[in-house]
């Protein structure tokens, strides 16, 4: 997959802040706010293994591409601007950068659809 079509495909997207704040029993509850945005191309794995594993009960799996720039850690929850739809990360970002002889400045990490909890 070259450059420019990698960059082609991403779209506006927001890292999804957690914020937690008392609730009126007593407790704390967390929400998830709009925090930085950044470009990602957010890809449904369709290998025959995944379309097995979802048949029996498995999760979908996502591949999210970003520039170089951007690290995603694990379990950070990645918003798609263009139709709200959230995913959860399942891997960690520091684990997949390209090495630095690449010409393709990419990282990339697993994720999961997430459901606001």
């Amino acid at each position: 997959m070259s450059e420019a079509l990698i960059f082609e495909l991403m779209e506006s997207c927001y890292i999804m802040d957690k914020r937690t704040s008392d609730d009126a029993l007593g407790s704390t509850k967390e929400t998830y706010v709009e925090g930085a945005s950044i470009d990602a191309a957010i890809i449904k794995n369709s290998s025959t293994e995944a379309i097995v594993a979802e048949k029996q009960g498995a999760s979908e799996i996502f591949t999210i591409v970003t520039k170089s720039s951007v690290t995603l850690d694990y379990h950070d929850v990645i918003k798609r601007e263009s139709d709200g739809e959230l995913f959860q990360v399942t891997s960690r970002g520091k684990d997949s950068a390209a090495p630095a002889a690449s010409t393709i400045p990419i990282r990339k990490v697993t994720a999961e659809r997430w459901e606001r909890r």
